[in-house]
């Protein structure tokens, strides 16, 4: 008994060793699977990220070197310069009036193009078209219709006889000329992911509607918009990213001005670090956009997620 008992012990400590060998093998496979993205996250996220985080503490020379340790002191001056406060404004207010009719415009067109109608293959291809153009071009696209004397927004309005508008000189109105701009070249994106959103849901629940004799607007309220939640929640998060880190029709169209109100943060981090070379203050500003964008997506997670429908 005492040697069979001595035989079992020594087989269970056998298996137990090939089981951790057999751990040990397929963790060292998979990180060798993973090494070449753990090593492009390092160089090209991880190290910025970090290095961002150290440079914050510090004031720096204009090649970026860090000099004197200060602590918190740049989150401080900051926090209380009314031109950064006002850039965190105008970043709210451009979110809140691109995001909303990103999604509205780019839903509808999409509902459109989903019927099986002659020709709106073509449609289609017209309302993605926008997905195609470069920043860059959209913006100077923009940037003519914008213009005060020979924009054709203003000679619209001079047939109805209508004051021009000074859409990027005018206060009031650049930061909404810039929501326009960034509206129209996000509908192509959104559209695109809506319409495929809209061709997986199932056919069936259409046809079983059908026959309950529900008409158009119930099957949109109680089938399309409930199946369709994971597109939206999905298309709504990464509006909302994008909408925050926005730059280049800001850069093109305004410069941030005029007098600060399209002075969003990113464009406010661009112009502190490459305009005053304060490579400090301009990671502390950083930082504070990271944590707001982590803050909107956590507060998109806690309460869009729950109002998703999954099949």
């Amino acid at each position: 008994m005492t040697n069979a008992a001595q035989i079992k012990e020594t087989t269970v400590l056998d298996i137990e060793q090939v089981k951790k060998k057999q751990r040990i093998k397929s963790f060292i496979k998979g990180m060798a699977f993973l090494l070449p993205s753990i090593i492009l996250f390092s160089v090209f996220l991880f190290y910025p990220m970090f290095r961002t985080i150290y440079l914050s503490f510090f004031l720096t020379k204009a090649n970026g070197d860090p000099t004197v340790f200060v602590g918190l002191q740049n989150y401080i001056t900051m926090f209380s310069s009314p031109i950064f406060l006002k850039s965190i404004k105008s970043t709210f207010l451009f979110v809140l009036y691109t995001v909303p009719a990103s999604v509205i415009i780019s839903l509808f067109l999409s509902i459109i193009a989903n019927e099986k109608l002659k020709g709106i293959g073509f449609f289609r291809t017209m309302y993605s078209s926008t997905m195609g153009v470069s920043v860059a071009a959209a913006s100077v696209f923009w940037l003519y219709l914008f213009n005060p004397s020979m924009g054709l927004l203003n000679q619209v309005l001079g047939t109805f006889g209508i004051e021009g508008i000074g859409w990027l000189t005018d206060p009031k109105w650049a930061l909404i000329s810039i929501s326009i701009t960034t509206i129209w070249m996000n509908v192509g994106f959104t559209f695109l992911i809506l319409l495929g959103g809209l061709q997986s849901i199932d056919s069936s629940l259409y046809e079983s509607a059908d026959i309950e004799g529900a008409g158009y607007l119930y099957k949109l309220r109680r089938v399309t918009i409930p199946m369709l939640s994971p597109t939206m929640f999905f298309v709504i998060t990464v509006t909302i990213i994008n909408a925050f880190q926005s730059f280049g029709q800001i850069d093109i169209l305004t410069q941030g001005g005029p007098i600060n109100e399209t002075n969003l943060i990113v464009y406010s981090i661009y112009r502190e670090a490459f305009a005053n070379y304060k490579f400090g203050s301009a990671s502390a500003q950083a930082i504070v956009l990271f944590i707001l964008i982590l803050l909107m997506t956590a507060l998109q997670f806690k309460l869009g997620e729950r109002k998703v429908h999954y099949q």
